[in-house]
């Protein structure tokens, strides 16, 4: 496999340079729905619109990367610095949760920029905050981590591991969790999700469902506001592919060496056809 360090280099520097659309920060599997034992490359995606450039295993930055599911909990396996960013083989039927943590990424913008990137992530509190300080018209510095997982469904549906798994909690920092079993949802439906900061509900928070193909402006996603106990009850449409995603900021610690330190969140799976 070729060595891809200097692509992860080069997102990190289109992250800093300063687009204002949103970054988002995925897994995609190559593909959601494998038999028992087939191979699958776990992919990590960087992008907007979900057009996704890869993400090359990183151990440096990696916190954690791991499977969980009816045949238990294991590392992602791979190769540092390639791409994909690992291999997992699903041995017994049923709901499986990919799940990956990284660790602090640095991000200097302009004081446009970063009070666009607040009111594209329903940040407005931030900004009001920034406001209140006389700081709306300075620059900021930030650190952000990364928070995601994917659900797999291995099997045709039948089999012990298919009656629980979807809202497995993982104890990230910012965690999205499905309520409902998405792969249930035959053609779309309404699917009922729940937001954790450090494992208690965030009220208030701005949920995004995005849908490769479709642009990432409005009306093309859904969004919600999540309610008093950090729940929304997102819409999807039509099958197929589906990120959900939050982000949360808050004041960044003394040993950040930032202003804020922000928590971006994802949840994808992919909708069966009727």
């Amino acid at each position: 496999m070729p060595n891809l360090k200097p692509l992860s280099l080069a997102l990190l520097l289109a992250l800093a340079a300063g687009a204002v659309q949103a970054h988002n920060f995925w897994i995609e599997p190559s593909t959601f729905t494998p038999a028992p034992g087939q191979r699958v490359a776990v992919r990590l995606r960087v992008g907007v619109e979900l057009k996704g450039d890869p993400v090359p295993r990183d151990p440096a930055l990696m916190k954690r990367f791991m499977a969980a599911g009816p045949s238990g909990d294991s590392p992602v396996p791979g190769v540092p610095n390639t791409e994909p960013a690992g291999f997992e083989s699903f041995v017994s039927p049923g709901l499986y949760t990919i799940v990956y943590d990284s660790g602090r990424n640095p991000l200097e913008l302009d004081a446009a920029k970063f009070e666009e990137y607040l009111q594209e992530e329903g940040l407005e509190k931030i900004s009001a905050r920034r406001a209140h300080q006389g700081k709306s018209g300075t620059g900021a510095k930030e650190v952000f981590s990364r928070c995601a997982k994917a659900l797999v469904a291995v099997g045709n549906g039948t089999g012990s591991g298919w009656g629980a798994g979807w809202d497995r909690v993982f104890d990230q920092r910012l965690e999205l969790v499905a309520e409902k079993n998405p792969y249930a949802l035959a053609g779309g439906g309404e699917l009922p999700v729940r937001l954790l900061y450090e494992g208690k509900p965030l009220a208030g928070a701005l949920v995004m469902a995005l849908q490769r193909g479709r642009p990432d402006i409005q009306p093309n996603k859904v969004t919600a506001r999540t309610d008093a106990r950090g729940r929304v009850l997102l819409k999807l449409d039509r099958p197929g592919f589906w990120l959900i995603k939050a982000v949360h900021m808050i004041p960044a610690p003394p040993d950040a060496g930032a202003d804020w330190e922000s928590f971006w969140a994802s949840l994808t799976f992919s909708l069966p056809s009727r």
